[in-house]
C-alpha cells in the first residue's frame, strides 16, 4: 500500500516534526503561568515539611537536653535565597529548606535551634552570615570554595547537595573545608574605602589608555604626562574634530583624578584616626606608602592569626605551586591566592625598591642577586620574590613592634654610607 504523499513520513500515534514544534511554540501563556505557581507550590510545601521535621526534632531534644546530639548544617548561599540541610548526629538526613539571605529571616531561623556546627562557602554574603551565626552561638565554618574540589567541580551540582556534602564535610573532619576566618565588621568597613579608591585608579587607566589609543590612530599623539597632571589642555594641538572628543574624555579623567585625591584623603583620615600605630611601623620600610600600609593593615586585619610570618607569604598567593611526584618537581607560577589588590601593590612597593631610586637596603641587594643570575625571566622572579619578602618583613615589623635596619645584614655598607 503506497503512503500518502502530503504529511511527509509519520510515527503513528504522533505528529510531524513541524506540527509538533508549531504546538509548542503556540502553547499558551496560562499552561507557562500553571506550571510556574505549581513549581513554587512545591517549594512552599517542601520548605515547610523540612521545617516542620527540624522543630519536631529540636522539641524533642530540648526535653531531653543531650548535648551529644548536635545538628549539623550546611547552608549553600545564594544571592537571594540559601538551601541548607541538616543532619543529626548519626549523619543521616534530618530536614531540608531554604531562607531568605537578610539577616532577619537567619536570626529567626537559627535563633530557636540549640547550638550547632553550621557549614557555608566563602562568598559575597559569608561574611556577615558567619558573623550573625556565630552571635547567636553556633560555630561556623567558612568554606574554601578553591579547595573544595568535591563541591566547585560536581558534574551533579545543585544547590540541595552543596548544601549537603558542606554539611557531611564538617561533620566528618573540619580541615577538609580548608576554612578561612573573615576580617571583622569594622576592618571590612575601612576596606570599602580602599577597593573605591583601586576602582577609580582603574577606571581612569582605562580611560587615559582609550583616549590615546583613539587619537593614535589618527596620526596624532597625546603628550607624555603623569596620569594625575593629565587634562583637557593636554588636547589642544589636536586638529579640531579631534580635540573635542578627545577633551570629552580627558574631562573625565580630570573627575576621577579628583575622586582619586578625595579618597586618598580619606585613607589618610582613617589610618590616623584608627591604625596608626600599625602604619607607622610599616611605612618604616621605604617605598610602601601609606596606602599600602593600611591595605596591608586592613586585609590581614589580625596579625596573630599567623603563626609564622612566612605564611603571610603563602596567604597573599605569592609562593610557587606545587606539582611534585616521585623524582618529578617542576618549577611553576606562583598561586595567586588571597588577596589580588595586596598582592598587587606588594609588587609595586618591589620594583620601586629595585630600581635606581630605591635605596640600598637587605631587601635590594637580595633581589639584585636573584635578577642577576638570568635575563628578563630572572628580573621577574626578582620582583616577585622581593615582594613576598617584603610582606613577610612588614607582618614581622607589625608583631614585634621593632625598628627596622635597611642593612641589617650588610652592615659593612651601613657603616660606609
Amino acid at each position: 500500500m503506497r503512503r500518502p504523499a502530503s504529511g511527509g513520513m509519520r510515527t503513528f500515534g504522533t505528529l510531524p516534526i513541524e506540527d509538533a514544534l508549531k504546538v509548542q511554540k503556540e502553547k499558551p501563556a496560562s499552561m507557562t503561568k500553571n506550571s510556574n505557581s505549581k513549581n513554587l507550590q512545591k517549594k512552599q510545601a517542601a520548605k515547610e515539611q523540612g521545617e516542620q521535621k527540624l522543630w519536631a526534632f529540636v522539641a524533642t531534644q530540648n526535653q531531653t537536653q543531650d548535648a551529644n546530639k548536635r545538628l549539623t548544617f550546611g547552608i549553600d548561599l545564594g544571592d537571594r535565597a540559601s538551601c541548607w540541610c541538616a543532619l543529626d548526629a548519626e549523619g543521616e538526613v534530618l530536614a531540608r529548606g531554604e531562607v531568605v539571605t537578610e539577616k532577619q529571616p537567619l536570626e529567626v531561623l537559627f535563633s530557636r535551634i540549640p547550638k550547632s556546627l553550621i557549614a557555608i562557602e566563602v562568598g559575597t554574603h559569608s561574611p556577615w552570615v558567619s558573623r550573625t551565626l556565630e552571635k547567636l552561638g553556633h560555630e561556623v565554618i567558612v568554606a574554601n570554595a578553591r579547595q573544595v574540589k568535591v563541591i566547585s567541580e560536581s558534574n551533579k551540582k545543585n544547590d540541595k547537595r552543596d548544601a549537603e556534602l558542606l554539611g557531611r564535610l564538617a561533620r566528618a573532619d573540619p580541615k577538609l573545608l580548608a576554612p578561612i576566618k573573615h576580617r571583622g565588621e569594622a576592618a571590612q568597613v575601612d576596606l570599602i574605602a580602599v577597593r573605591m579608591r583601586a576602582q577609580y585608579v582603574e577606571l581612569r587607566t582605562q580611560a587615559i589608555n582609550t583616549v590615546r589609543g583613539l587619537v593614535k590612530a589618527t596620526g596624532q599623539r597625546l603628550p607624555v604626562c603623569d596620569a594625575d597632571s593629565l587634562n583637557r589642555t593636554h588636547a589642544e594641538h589636536l586638529e579640531p574634530a579631534v580635540r573635542k572628543l578627545a577633551e570629552q574624555m580627558l574631562g573625565l579623567v580630570e573627575e576621577l583624578s579628583k575622586q582619586i585625591a578625595k579618597s586618598d584623603e580619606t585613607l589618610k583620615q582613617i589610618g590616623k584616626e584608627r591604625y596608626a600605630k600599625e602604619i607607622g611601623q610599616l611605612e618604616q620600610v621605604k617605598g610602601v606608602g601609606p596606602v599600602t600600609a593600611l591595605t596591608f593593615v586592613l586585609t590581614l586585619d589580625d596579625p596573630t592569626r599567623f603563626p609564622k610570618s612566612r605564611d603571610v607569604g603563602c596567604f597573599l598567593g605569592l609562593r610557587p605551586k606545587s606539582n611534585q611526584s616521585g623524582s618529578s618537581e617542576p618549577e611553576m607560577r606562583i598561586s595567586k591566592e588571597g588577596d589580588g589588590y595586596l598582592r598587587k601593590l606588594l609588587v609595586q612597593c618591589a620594583q620601586y625598591i629595585l630600581s635606581k631610586r630605591g635605596p640600598e637596603t637587605d631587601l635590594k641587594i637580595w633581589g639584585m642577586q636573584i635578577a642577576a643570575k638570568g635575563k628578563k625571566t630572572a628580573k621577574k622572579r626578582a620582583v616577585v620574590a622581593v615582594a613576598r619578602k617584603l610582606a613577610v618583613l612588614l607582618h614581622r615589623l607589625w608583631v614585634s613592634g621593632e625598628r627596622y635596619e635597611p642593612l641589617r645584614h650588610n652592615r659593612g655598607l651601613a657603616k660606609a654610607a
